[in-house]
C-alpha cells in the first residue's frame, strides 16, 4: 500500500507539473514559430526592395507579363496584357537590328515612363511605371494596341527614339479616331457597301445622300512632302465628313508606310472603276457651275473629281463655303487631286468649326497629331532610320537638323547658302563659332558633342560643313560631327528607293532637337510637324549676298497652306482671312500663305 501510495503521489506531482509546463511550452513554440515566419517574410521584403532598387531594364525583365489598365476614349478602361520585356527591349525573335535601348540602357531609360518624375518616385509603384510606358507607346491614346507589332516595328517603338510630346491629343480627337476606325472597318475595301457603290459607275446615281458609306480617294501629286501634307489634310476632311479615306498608291509609294487603320486596309483596290482613266468623271467645277446656273441638285454623279491643286485655284475660292460642302456631301465618291496642305480652309467652313475646336484646342497641333497617327515607317524604312540613328545620332548630347532645299542653284551659289546656314546657326546658338577659345571663357568641365544631320539633294553642304568642323576647333570646345545620309542630286518623285530615302531623312530630321529648314519646302514642314518643332526658316538668298537676318523662327510647327482662298462666302468679296481668324497668320516663308497658330499662348 505504501508503494502504491507513493507512486500515486509521484503521478499526481508529474501531472501537476505537466499541466503547468505544457501550456508554457506550447506558447513558446508558437512564439518561436511566428518569429521564424516573420524572419522569412522580412527576408522576402528585403529581396523585393532589392529588386526595385535595380535599374529599370533588370526590373522589367523580372516582372515579366503584367496586366496594364489604361484609360481609353470615352472614359472607358480596358486591360492590355503585354510583355514588359517587349515594351522596353522589343521582340528578340524578330530579325531586326538591336534597339537603341539595348545599346544605351542607362542613357535612354530616363526617356521611358513619366518624363517629369524621377525613377525614385516610380519604383514604389510599378503599375504607374508600366502604365506610363504603355501611354508613351500608344502616344497618349492616339494609337490602339491591336496591331501585330512585327508587321510594323516603328508603330510601337518610335517612342524610344524621341522625347515625349508635350502636346497631348484631346479626348474628342481620340474619340473621333476610334469612330473613324469603326467606319473604315465597316465600309472599307471589299465590304458589301464598298462593292455596291463601286459597281454603280460614275453616272448612275441621282441623290447620293442616301448612301450609307461615302469615300474620299486620295491620289498622289508632286514630291513626297506635298503628298504627305495633302494626305493629312484629306484624312481630316474624311473624319469631318464621315468618309472612308482610300489611297491610290503607285509602286513608288507602297514601301513607305504601314497600314494606319486596324483590321482594314487604306489601299484603293486596283479594280477601282477609274484606276487609270478619269476622263469621263464629272469635276467639282462643272457641278458647281451647273448648280449655280440651274439651281438644281437633282442629278448628282456618284463619282466626282475634287481638284484642289495650286494650279486650279479658281474654284478653291468656294470649297470652304457651307453651300459647297452641302453639295459635296451628297456625292458618294470624291476623287481628290491636291498638292496643298488645305487644313486651314477646313477651319473656315462654318459647319466644321465647333468639331475642329474640340478636336484641336491647340490649333498648331493638327499635323503633329494626325501625322503621328497616320505615318509609320514601313519595316524597310524603319531599318534605315533606326540603324542610322543608332550609328550616328544616338550618342550625341544634342542633334541639329539642317534641311536644305535649293529650287534654283543659279540664283544662289552653294557657298552663299552654306554661309547663310553658318550665320543662322551661330547667331541663334545652335552651333558654336569657330576659333580658339577666348581667355574670358572658362573651359567646359565635360566635352559635349553635337550631331548635325544634313538633308539635301546636294553633297556639297554636308562635305563642306564636315571639312570645316574637322579642320577647326570650336570656341566652346564642343565636338561637332556632320552626317549626310544621301545626295540624290535631283528629285525623283516616282522612284520607290528615292522616296524611301526621302521618308527616312524626313523622319530622322523629326528626331532632332532643333531644325533649320528651307523656305517653302513641304519636306521640312513634315519633319517639323512630326517632331513638334518650330524651326528656324532660312531666308531666300540671291547671288552672293547673305540675307540679314539669315533666318527667322517659325511661329508654329504647322505646315504652310501656300495658296489659300481669298473669297469671303458671306460677304461675297475678297478678304484676308487673318483678319477673320485669330488662329491664322501669314507664313514666314510664303507671305500670301496661311499657317495655323495657337492663339491661346
Amino acid at each position: 500500500m505504501d508503494i502504491i501510495g507513493l507512486s500515486f503521489k509521484r503521478f499526481r506531482r508529474c501531472l501537476l507539473v505537466g499541466s503547468i509546463t505544457f501550456p508554457i511550452l506550447v506558447t513558446f513554440t508558437l512564439i518561436h514559430q511566428n518569429s521564424i515566419f516573420d524572419l522569412v517574410e522580412g527576408f522576402s521584403k528585403i529581396n523585393v526592395l532589392d529588386k526595385r532598387a535595380q535599374n529599370a531594364t533588370t526590373y522589367v525583365l523580372k516582372e515579366g507579363v503584367q496586366n496594364i489598365t489604361v484609360q481609353a476614349s470615352g472614359g472607358k478602361y480596358q486591360n492590355i496584357t503585354e510583355s514588359a520585356v517587349d515594351k522596353v527591349l522589343g521582340d528578340k525573335d524578330q530579325n531586326v537590328m538591336p534597339g537603341i535601348l539595348e545599346e544605351r540602357p542607362h542613357t535612354l531609360i530616363s526617356d521611358i515612363g513619366p518624363k517629369n518624375h524621377s525613377f525614385e518616385d516610380q519604383k514604389n509603384d510599378s503599375s504607374l511605371f508600366t502604365t506610363s510606358i504603355a501611354n508613351d507607346k500608344l502616344l497618349d491614346g492616339l494609337l490602339v494596341s491591336t496591331f501585330d507589332e512585327a508587321s510594323c516595328l516603328s508603330r510601337y517603338r518610335s517612342y524610344l527614339y524621341r522625347k515625349a510630346s508635350p502636346h497631348k491629343p484631346s479626348v474628342h480627337l481620340i474619340s473621333k479616331l476610334r469612330n473613324y476606325e469603326h467606319l473604315h472597318r465597316s465600309c472599307g475595301p471589299h465590304t458589301k457597301s464598298y462593292n455596291k457603290i463601286m459597281r454603280k459607275g460614275a453616272n448612275s446615281s441621282k441623290k447620293g445622300a442616301g448612301t450609307m458609306c461615302k469615300y474620299l480617294v486620295w491620289t498622289a501629286s508632286n514630291g513626297l512632302g506635298n503628298r504627305m501634307v495633302t494626305l493629312a489634310s484629306a484624312f481630316l476632311y474624311a473624319i469631318l465628313t464621315d468618309r472612308v479615306l482610300l489611297v491610290r498608291f503607285g509602286s513608288d509609294m507602297f514601301g513607305l508606310f504601314c497600314e494606319p487603320f486596324p483590321d482594314s486596309s487604306w489601299l484603293l483596290p486596283r479594280d477601282f472603276p477609274y484606276w487609270k482613266d478619269r476622263k469621263h468623271i464629272d469635276t467639282y467645277e462643272s457641278v458647281l457651275t451647273n448648280e449655280k446656273t440651274n439651281g438644281s441638285q437633282e442629278l448628282l454623279p456618284s463619282f466626282l473629281i475634287l481638284n484642289l491643286q495650286h494650279t486650279h485655284d479658281g474654284h478653291n475660292n468656294f470649297f470652304h463655303c457651307d453651300q459647297s460642302q452641302d453639295l459635296l456631301q451628297k456625292v458618294p465618291v470624291l476623287i481628290l487631286l491636291s498638292d496643298q496642305y488645305f487644313v486651314p480652309s477646313l477651319f473656315m467652313v462654318p459647319s466644321f468649326r465647333l468639331d475642329l475646336s474640340k478636336m484641336f484646342p491647340e490649333k498648331d497641333t493638327v499635323f503633329h497629331h494626325l501625322g503621328r497617327y497616320l505615318f509609320h515607317p514601313s519595316n524597310e524604312a524603319w531599318e534605315l532610320i533606326s540603324s542610322f540613328y543608332e550609328a550616328h545620332l544616338a550618342k550625341a548630347d544634342e542633334r541639329i537638323g539642317l534641311q536644305i532645299r535649293v529650287f534654283n542653284t543659279h540664283r544662289a551659289p552653294h557657298q552663299t547658302i552654306i554661309n547663310e546656314i553658318i550665320a543662322c546657326t551661330v547667331q541663334h546658338k545652335l552651333l558654336p563659332e569657330l576659333g580658339m577659345q577666348s581667355s574670358a571663357t572658362s573651359p567646359l568641365k565635360k566635352q559635349t558633342s553635337k550631331a548635325v544631320l544634313v538633308a539635301s539633294l546636294y553633297s556639297e553642304y554636308g562635305e563642306k560643313l564636315r571639312t570645316m568642323y574637322l579642320a577647326n576647333t570650336t570656341a566652346t570646345k564642343e565636338v561637332i560631327r556632320v552626317y549626310q545620309p544621301s545626295h540624290e542630286q535631283r528629285q525623283k518623285s516616282n522612284n520607290d528607293m528615292h522616296n524611301i530615302k526621302a521618308w527616312s531623312e524626313i523622319y530622322l530630321l523629326s528626331l532632332c532637337d532643333a531644325l533649320v529648314t528651307s523656305p517653302k519646302s513641304t519636306f521640312g514642314y513634315v519633319a517639323q510637324s512630326l517632331g513638334g518643332l518650330k524651326p528656324w526658316i532660312l531666308k531666300r538668298a540671291y547671288g552672293e549676298t547673305i540675307p540679314n537676318p539669315p533666318c527667322q523662327r517659325a511661329m508654329s510647327m504647322e505646315p504652310c497652306f501656300h495658296y489659300p482662298p481669298k473669297y469671303d462666302c458671306r460677304a461675297n468679296s475678297k478678304v484676308d482671312f487673318t483678319s477673320l481668324f485669330h488662329h491664322m497668320k501669314h507664313c514666314e516663308d510664303v507671305t500670301s500663305g496661311l499657317r495655323l497658330v495657337n492663339a491661346n499662348r
